[in-house]
């Protein structure tokens, strides 16, 4: 009886219960949440209702016809769904990898003391702090096959004896255009993991070398480990926006050459706004709306990773 009496006690309330003992802070937030619901859950419920309509360019909207799933089994069966998916893997995966990598050594140097950190600092800043429709044109010029100044860079170098045309060829426009999206985006993950290496205690690191560790070990065994949550929130940022990245690959090659650079947010818009099937776009979002749901449910778990065990504390 007395354990049953102290489960009751130190029972986790469910999330009902929960937010019924903080009913007076969403009365407080309740006018942000209406207009949440109005200008993101009502347009997400339309996408949703409309992918299962077909939408002939000859019809008016309201009359749509409905067709079930036949938009999602039309999408899937199509071979171009599949390179375009191959396209979007590829672009988030390495965009992530890259921008990953290259911000956490950036922010690894950036973490020691040293004349002209702050300077270095701020030029580091400038592509995140740069619009990228403005990156994107200057890139765009910047690989051009006869003006560039990259092809007339690896001339003069003797790399190559021709410029190369870098986002007009299939093999080397996306591996271009990722390569504009890493210098955008390694700035943010260079702040967030500039942020986490502050938690790192300098006694663990001082102990450890006092110990013997090599500058590798220190990092792997002492740096690394705090460094595991940020980390994670940084590269689920990462993926969330190079899956919905849009400007660069759009305003830098549309889609092409060939559909080489073509993934799927940008085969949404096309169908969209360029072919008009609404509902099979319409279907599209859909699917790259789980996709980010899903990521969005994993970063939501990696924020609220301690709260449980500082709510029983």
């Amino acid at each position: 009886m007395r354990g049953r009496q102290l489960d009751e006690v130190y029972r986790k309330p469910n999330v009902a219960e929960r937010a019924w003992q903080s009913r007076a802070d969403y009365l407080y937030v309740m006018p942000a949440i209406v207009v949440m619901l109005v200008v993101i859950a009502y347009p997400v419920y339309y996408t949703i209702e409309l992918s299962f309509f077909k939408t002939p360019p000859s019809l008016q909207l309201k009359d749509k016809i409905f067709i079930g799933f036949d938009n999602y089994t039309t999408i899937l069966g199509q071979a171009s769904f599949w390179k375009v998916t191959v396209n979007t893997l590829i672009w988030t995966f390495f965009s992530t990898l890259f921008a990953f990598v290259l911000g956490l050594g950036a922010a690894l140097a950036l973490h020691r003391e040293f004349v002209g950190r702050a300077f270095l600092r701020a030029i580091l800043l400038i592509p995140w702090v740069v619009s990228a429709v403005a990156a994107s044109y200057v890139w765009k010029w910047m690989y051009h096959s006869d003006f560039g100044a990259i092809g007339a860079l690896m001339v003069q170098l003797g790399v190559t004896d021709q410029p190369i045309n870098f986002i007009d060829n299939t093999t080397t426009a996306l591996p271009s255009l990722i390569v504009i999206n890493v210098w955008k985006e390694f700035s943010f993950a260079m702040i967030m993991l500039m942020a986490g290496l502050q938690t790192v205690p300098e006694q663990l690191l001082r102990a450890a070398k006092v110990d013997g560790a090599n500058a590798w070990q220190r990092f792997w065994h002492v740096t690394f480990p705090h460094l595991a949550g940020v980390s994670t929130v940084t590269i689920l940022l990462l993926l969330v926006t190079n899956f919905n990245s849009f400007i660069i690959p759009w305003l830098t090659t549309g889609g092409g050459p060939a559909g080489a650079t073509d993934i799927w947010i940008t085969q949404i818009y096309q169908l969209a706004f360029g072919r008009q099937r609404w509902g099979v776009a319409a279907a599209y979002s859909v699917l790259l709306f789980l996709i980010m749901m899903t990521l969005g449910y994993f970063y939501v778990r990696a924020l609220s990773r301690g709260d449980d065990k500082r709510e029983v504390a």
